[in-house]
C-alpha cells in the first residue's frame, strides 16, 4: 500500500464537494483504518457556538463511506453508498481540530459496517458512530 497516493487521491477526490466547504482532510491511512480531520471555527459551528452534530456527522459518513471505498473495493468498478449513520454526541467542542478515525467491524461483499470515533488533539472523545456502507457495482 502506497500511504501518500491514496492520502492524495482521497484529498483530491474531496474537491468541489461538502468535504471542501467543511475543510475535511484526510491525514492518516493504513490497511483497515482512515483518519481525517476537520477545523472546529464559525463554518461548522450551530447557533451556541459549538460544534454542530451535523458536521460531524457529515465528517464521519465521509471517512467511512472513503474507507469502504479506497480501501476494500474498486472505485473504478462499484460504488459506495451510506445506507445507515448513527451517532452519539459526548462532549462538545469550541475550537480546534477534531480527528475522524474509520475502524472495520464487518466487511462483507456487499455491505461494510464501520465504526467511527471523532476525538479531539488531546484524544478526547467527542463523538462516537456506527455507519453502514452497501457496495454496488457501477451501471
Amino acid at each position: 500500500m502506497n500511504k501518500q497516493k491514496i492520502l492524495d487521491q482521497l484529498n483530491n477526490f474531496s474537491k468541489n464537494t461538502l468535504m471542501e466547504t467543511l475543510a475535511i482532510q484526510f491525514v492518516d491511512v493504513g490497511e483497515d483504518f482512515v483518519t481525517a480531520k476537520m477545523p472546529v471555527n464559525e463554518k461548522v459551528y450551530q447557533p451556541q457556538g459549538i460544534l454542530h452534530g451535523g458536521a460531524t456527522a457529515a465528517l464521519a459518513e465521509t471517512v467511512g463511506s472513503c474507507a469502504s471505498s479506497f480501501l476494500f473495493t474498486n472505485p473504478k468498478k462499484q460504488i459506495t453508498k451510506g445506507i445507515e449513520l448513527s451517532i452519539n454526541h459526548v462532549k462538545s467542542k469550541k475550537e480546534g481540530v477534531v480527528f475522524a478515525t474509520a475502524t472495520p467491524i464487518h466487511r462483507g461483499r456487499t455491505t461494510h459496517l464501520w465504526e467511527v470515533k471523532i476525538q479531539d488533539e488531546e484524544g478526547e472523545l467527542i463523538s462516537i458512530c456506527k455507519l453502514t456502507n452497501i457496495i454496488l457495482d457501477k451501471k
